[in-house]
């Protein structure tokens, strides 16, 4: 039986903290937060500003340790807001330090209502792995935690996953 894991970087509402932990419970699969090591601080809009330069200069800060070590499962959910049309860059920090090869990733993101490149761009960062169940979830578009992506859609992805495992 595979083994799942779901890493997640959420920030400001937690809409994927809240995606992630709803697929955790339905699944029973570990969870484990990416956080950086300097916590981004200020104002809501001077965090998107710094995320905006961030994202353009393709930085990848430095992130704390996982709790669990991906290398240790085969099936990995890994979700991300979206920074700029963009996976947020603790997300791409991740990406770029573990090894996918082998692995079945499902990428999730969350918008409000821009989401970019961020399903490509996540596949594109996991080289080696084969992919299944991506998913974009649409909260408002004022950035606020107002779920806008139907329940049945939710749900029908929520089977998917658990299809793998």
């Amino acid at each position: 039986m595979p083994k799942m894991l779901i890493v997640y970087y959420s920030w400001s509402n937690g809409n994927t903290e809240r995606i992630a932990k709803e697929l955790q419970s339905a699944t029973g699969a570990d969870i484990a937060r990416i956080e950086t090591v300097e916590p981004y601080t200020g104002s809501h809009q001077q965090v998107v500003d710094q995320g905006l330069r961030e994202t353009e200069a393709g930085y990848m800060p430095p992130i704390r340790p996982l709790e669990k070590d991906p290398a240790d499962y085969d099936v990995i959910a890994i979700g991300t807001p979206t920074w700029w049309y963009t996976m947020a860059p603790a997300v791409k920090t991740f990406l770029s330090e573990n090894s996918w090869k082998g692995k079945v990733v499902v990428p999730f993101m969350t918008n409000g209502g821009w989401p970019g490149q961020v399903i490509r761009h996540m596949k594109q960062a996991c080289r080696g792995a084969s992919f299944a169940a991506e998913m974009e979830f649409k909260f408002d578009s004022q950035g606020g935690p107002n779920l806008e992506t139907p329940r049945k859609v939710i749900d029908r992805w929520i089977q998917q996953v658990r299809d793998l495992i």
